[in-house]
């Protein structure tokens, strides 16, 4: 495990720490799905993933829910950046929109979230998902709570 106090850095901090440590230490959905984190900037994150056949719904496509979840991360992500240290945040609400299907065989998807407004108490921010001809895949919204210490 890091020797890093992850809880004693900003949100932006913790997510140059990711983006150049990886998830290797840490069980999560970034080491489940394989995320990359490549572009970190406060208030805006671009994270890729390769898909691979356990991506897969009946069809044989890459599941919503991969999508999905790759669109909460880069929105949710997106707010922690512009976090102080001991805030964080939970998903209020996402609404996500499919445009296109895409294969399970080692197809690179890059999502961007951006954050549109963030207040005291809740932040909304706005997502992106690309596969690797440029292609958009789907676009999302959300809504996050703003927590501090105390919640």
């Amino acid at each position: 495990m890091s020797s890093v106090d992850l809880a004693s850095l900003s949100g932006l901090d913790l997510m140059r720490w990711l983006q150049a440590k990886g998830f290797d230490d840490i069980p999560s959905v970034g080491r489940l799905l394989g995320m990359n984190y490549d572009e970190v900037e406060k208030g805006r994150i671009a994270i890729s993933i390769e898909t691979q056949p356990e991506f897969a719904n009946p069809m044989g496509i890459v599941h919503g829910g991969i999508i999905s979840t790759l669109l909460d991360s880069v929105m949710g992500c997106a707010v922690h950046t512009c976090l102080p240290v001991g805030t964080s945040y939970a998903t209020l609400e996402l609404k996500v929109n499919f445009i296109r299907a895409t294969l399970v065989t080692g197809r690179k998807l890059t999502g961007e979230g951006t954050v549109i407004h963030l207040g005291r108490r809740t932040a909304t921010a706005e997502g992106k998902v690309h596969d690797e001809e440029g292609k958009l895949v789907a676009h999302a919204t959300t809504t996050c709570i703003i927590l501090d210490g105390s919640s």
